[in-house]
């Protein structure tokens, strides 16, 4: 039985190259802020739907193995949790900044 890697993290790390300018130069460094948001929403929505589809084919009798629909299950949501907790703390950082005084 294959395991497959958990994808949690919207932010992927790779080593970035630097120029003679010492600066870093990456594609992640170019994408904006709700660019990132619509993948990392995508990717989120991709686990609902694959764990919505398991579950179909697990009531159905299309699987063999209970394990596999209730790990889809729990990635999507785990996925939705976390993607949960960073949109409230982006709320409270949002009202954060409205409360301050100029």
């Amino acid at each position: 039985m294959k395991v497959d890697s958990l994808y949690l993290s919207p932010v992927k790390l790779q080593n970035t190259m630097v120029n003679s300018n010492n600066a870093t130069n990456t594609d992640e460094q170019n994408l904006k802020f709700s660019d990132v948001l619509s993948n990392v929403l995508s990717d989120v929505n991709q686990l609902q739907l694959k764990a919505n589809h398991s579950s179909v084919d697990l009531a159905a009798g299309k699987v063999q193995d209970i394990s596999e629909a209730v790990i889809a299950t729990e990635k999507a949501t785990i996925a939705l949790q976390l993607t949960m907790q960073v949109r409230n703390k982006i709320v409270d950082a949002y009202q954060e900044v409205m409360r301050m005084q100029v």
